[in-house]
């Protein structure tokens, strides 16, 4: 009966496949196959032991750092913490609801935001907020410095929800908040400040945001629709490798 309440009162959900692959490595570093600060198996070999993408491990082990079960080192890979055990046995049961996949997030903004810059280049309007955006990410130079990564992650994140509303169509918008507030959730941050980490990076996609923006305000759908789709797929490339 009361996984039937459960059930009708919304608190039911199915779980993302990274979450159970992090609940999967939680129990590996609980039976102690995984011992404190030794180095987990690669993302590659994760993802062959428990039959499931790179995507996946990746986002597992992102979602294990946010709970400080974990730390990865650049180009040495990920360890276990030391302290893992006490920290699993002080760990509660998370009845909340999980972080959107950040794949999944980006699956739906390959579908969603080429429409959304076609429609909002028919318009063919300058907006003074995505050029705001713009200019904050064009003065990040120093993106080690928290201040600036913040900066950075919220003037990206507003600038794609800027299109939608360049569009004129209060419900696009709609929409496009439950996107953009899927890109502020920490495992996405997590991700995203591990995938995009030198000033080169961060030019190179300043630069595609900048031509995305010049094409809806030329009114050129066709191309602000094909450089949204060129720079979603760079972003899959740098926090979601296949």
């Amino acid at each position: 009966m009361a996984a039937i309440h459960a059930e009708l009162d919304g608190s039911f959900r199915p779980r993302q496949i990274y979450e159970q692959v992090s609940e999967r490595i939680r129990d590996e570093i609980a039976a102690g196959r995984f011992l404190p600060d030794s180095r987990l198996p690669s993302e590659r070999d994760l993802a062959a032991l428990f039959g499931v993408g790179r995507p996946a491990v990746r986002e597992a082990i992102g979602a294990l750092q946010n709970e400080g079960l974990v730390v990865t080192k650049r180009n040495s890979g990920t360890f276990v913490c030391g302290d893992v055990i006490d920290r699993l046995s002080h760990r509660t049961a998370d009845t909340g609801t999980a972080d959107f996949s950040p794949s999944s997030t980006l699956d739906v903004r390959m579908v969603l935001e080429p429409a959304v810059a076609r429609r909002a280049a028919a318009r063919a309007q300058r907006d003074h907020l995505a050029e705001q955006y713009l200019n904050q990410m064009e003065n990040i130079y120093d993106i080690d410095d928290p201040a600036q990564r913040a900066l950075w992650n919220s003037s990206d994140r507003l600038f794609h929800r800027q299109l939608a509303v360049m569009t004129g169509d209060a419900l696009m918008v709609k929409i496009a908040d439950e996107v953009a507030s899927s890109m502020d959730q920490p495992l996405w941050k997590r991700l995203k400040d591990e995938g995009i980490y030198d000033a080169g990076r961060i030019r190179l996609y300043v630069a595609e945001h900048r031509l995305i923006y010049e094409a809806v305000v030329q009114g050129d759908g066709d191309a602000a629709a094909f450089y949204v789709e060129q720079h979603i797929k760079r972003v899959e490339r740098d926090i979601a490798p296949k």
